[in-house]
This record gives structure tokens, sequence and C-alpha cells, in this order.
């Protein structure tokens, strides 16, 4: 079978199962259950309703990565959402997914995760990150620079890394979990912490949390990034994305409630570190060291994961013809899109100098998710205009459970366009942006 939907490609298929689960948690296991409990609880000062982000959140992933599951089962070619747009809307809806993932999405979800792993990394050495802003930026892109050097080395190289850590990261998560209820009595921990007195909570303020948890829950269908290497795609892809969504909801719910049990929500909205700062109540000064280099090596996996996963977007549309033929290049010796990957790495530098861990995760979310939305819609547009492609698998509930996911995105775009309305119309505008430049260059 061939790669893409292009017969130019030459990506092997060298990924089975348990590489692709790999994939999918280290993807989505990054940055986000590690920092983005702070900015939920500030901005949701209920712990019921605080809990409840995390849930719809999770409940939203899984509507997609069911319905995603179905895209990645019959179109299995390298690209991912981009296979999914071009094939369910057009060329160019697919062209302005990869031109956002260039100028915007990608850069700014590098930079985020590589500023989570700096941070961490400090914390790890008994430093305050926030003391040496400008060590830690240089340090998160230094972390870029040698993910893709990893990536460039070989596709198997940086899964059994992405692999390896996605297990580190889990384990370390429910060590947390179980650590919290056996041995939080003695640090302060209370059941009165998700019955405490609830602030105001505005329905812009819960969308604009959701957006942060989104940010933790983004990877879900990663993997499809690299469906062209994939082996048995049919079949491995759906189970992957499914099976490795169910695990991260559940795993990010038991360490919510893990943080709140010790800390009560107003400790919470103040502590961007929130792991460390808890296995360092329960254990000290050790405990915090421990999680905090677990966290590095998670981060760094992330890195390591979406640097093997998401520039085979910009290969896939080199070798349609969208894009600069030179990011098609595959390594003559290692066999991987070097190219493309050195790209994506040099963005995710200049986006980790120039910006903030809040402005890169609600950018990136912002700029992808709409994308996600019209790429699940396409499912009804090519059940009707396609009915002869092979569906191995099929979403269940349809077309009930695609319309949920898809209600959610608008829901999500419509209260950031209310309650951020000049940044969201910044990042729309760089979308659009890409507009122009397909009709100039890349339309025939």
């Amino acid at each position: 079978m061939q790669t893409s939907a292009h017969p130019g490609a030459q990506l092997a298929r060298r990924l089975g199962f348990w590489s692709a689960i790999g994939i999918v948690v280290g993807v989505t296991i990054g940055s986000g259950i590690f920092r983005t409990p702070a900015s939920i609880a500030s901005r949701v000062p209920d712990p019921t309703l605080m809990l409840g982000v995390w849930l719809a959140g999770g409940l939203i992933s899984l509507a997609g990565a069911l319905s995603v599951a179905e895209l990645a089962a019959s179109l299995p070619y390298t690209g991912g959402w981009y296979v999914f747009l071009r094939e369910g809307w057009g060329r160019l809806a697919g062209f302005l997914f990869g031109w956002s993932e260039l100028v915007l999405i990608r850069a700014s979800a590098n930079g985020a995760i590589s500023t989570v792993f700096s941070e961490y990394l400090f914390r790890s050495m008994g430093y305050d990150p926030a003391a040496y802003p400008a060590a830690t930026d240089y340090v998160a892109a230094a972390a870029l620079v040698a993910a893709a050097i990893i990536n460039i080395r070989g596709v198997q190289l940086g899964a059994i890394v992405a692999g390896a850590s996605s297990a580190a990261k889990f384990s370390a998560l429910a060590l947390l979990v179980v650590a919290s209820f056996v041995l939080g009595g003695g640090a302060g921990a209370s059941p009165s912490h998700f019955t405490a007195a609830a602030g105001p909570v505005g329905a812009g303020m819960f969308g604009l949390a959701l957006i942060s948890v989104l940010w933790a829950y983004d990877g879900f269908a990663d993997v499809s990034f690299v469906s062209g290497e994939v082996r048995d795609p049919q079949r491995t892809l759906p189970r992957a994305i499914v099976v490795g969504t169910l695990a991260i909801i559940g795993i990010y719910l038991a360490a919510n409630v893990a943080y709140l049990y010790v800390n009560p929500l107003e400790r919470m909205a103040v502590s961007p570190l929130i792991a460390a700062d808890t296995m360092q109540a329960l254990f000290g000064q050790a405990g915090a060291a421990f999680v905090a280099v677990v966290v590095t090596i998670s981060t760094f996996g992330a890195l390591i994961a979406i640097m093997l996963s998401s520039p085979r977007i910009f290969f896939a549309m080199a070798d349609d013809g969208l894009f600069f033929r030179a990011l098609a290049r595959v390594h003559p010796r290692y066999g991987t899109p070097h190219v493309a990957i050195a790209l994506a790495a040099a963005l995710g530098v200049l986006f980790v100098l120039t910006r903030t861990f809040e402005q890169l995760a609600d950018t990136f979310v912002l700029a992808i998710w709409p994308f996600y939305g019209l790429a699940i819609a396409g499912i009804y547009r090519l059940r009707r205009l396609r009915p002869d492609l092979p569906r191995p698998y099929k979403v269940p509930g349809y077309p009930m459970l695609p319309a949920v996911f898809v209600v959610a995105v608008i829901y999500l775009v419509g209260n950031a366009l209310v309650s951020d309305p000049t940044w969201t119309a910044v990042t729309f505008g760089i979308v659009l942006a890409g507009v122009p430049v397909y009709y100039a260059a890349f339309r025939r």
C-alpha cells in the first residue's frame, strides 16, 4: 500500500500497535496536565465546575477520537488531518491547514511544550525558573533542536524514545494519584477541598478554561500524521486512537482529583508547577525533585513524538504539489523527511523565544480546533459523495457523535470571539492569509 495519497511518497511502514499507542499517549500527555491546572483553577474557582471542565474536555476529545478513527482507517496516508481536510473539502482546505501548521499551530505547540520542559528541568535542579527567564527560553530552544536531531536519525528511534517516556509519565501520574490518597492526610489533604465555597464563574471564563483543557487533551489523533508508516493501518489506527484517548481521560481526571485533594483550589490557582508542588507536600523536596525529573522526561518525550508526527504534514503537502518540493525530500540514509523536521524545529525555536506559555497554548487551540471540527464534519460529506470508500471502522452513534464534536468546536470558537475578540481575530487573520498564498502559488 502506498504511504500517501500520492505515489511519490517513500516512507516505510514500521510502526505497530504499541508504537502507535505510545505516540498517542506521548503527544497528548506532554505539558498540559502538569502546567494548565493553575490557569483552569483561576478561571473556574469552583471545585465541581473545575473538575467538570476536565470531564467535558475529555468527552469532547473522545467524541473526536471515535470520529476521526473512521477517517484514519479510510484514509491511512501520511499527513493525517491534512489528508482528511483535502479529501473532505478540497485542496484549499488542506492547504490552509498546512499553512496554519507552518506559520502558527505547530510552532506554538512546540514552543509551549519545550517551555514546560525547561521550567521543570530548572525545578529538578533546585532553581526557580521564574528567576532565569532568558536561560529558560534558551534551554527550551535547545530541547527543540535535540528532538529534531533524534527524529531525523530515524522514525523507529523517535518512536522508542516517545514510547519509553510515555510509560514513565503515565506511571508517574499514577504514583502521584495513589500517593495523594494514601499519604495526603499528613500533608494537609482534605475532602473539604471538593466542597469549598465557590467563586463566581461566568460562561465566558468556563469557555476560556475549556481552551486550556483542550490544550492538555490535544494529540489524540496526531498518530494519523504518520499513518503512512503504520503497519495494518485500517485496524491499528482506530484501536490506538480510541484506547489511547480513554487511558488519557482516566489518568487526567484522577490526577486533577489528586491535585485538588492535596491542594485547596486557591492554592492550585497560583501553582503553575502543580505536580511538583503536590509531590513536595507529600514527600518534601525529594518528591518535588522526583516529579520534576519525570515531567522533564515527559515533556521531552512529547517533543520527540510531535517532531515524529507533525512534519509529515509538510511532507505530504509537498508530495501533493501543495507546498515547496524541498519539504518532501527523504533523507538518503535515515529514510525520514529531514527538511520538514528541521523546518518545524526552527519555527518552534522562533516562537519559544518570543511568546509566553499561556499565549502559545491558547494560540494553538484557537488555530487548530476549527480545522478539527471541519475535518470531522467532512465525514458526512464523504459518506454522501464517496459511499464506496473503504470503511473498515465506522464511528459509533453516527450521525449524532460527530455532531457533538462539531457543536463543541463551534461553541469554543464563538466563546473565544466574544471573550477575547482581538487575539482571536488576529489568529484567524493569520490563518486566512493563506488564501491568497494558495491562489498565487499552489492553486495549480
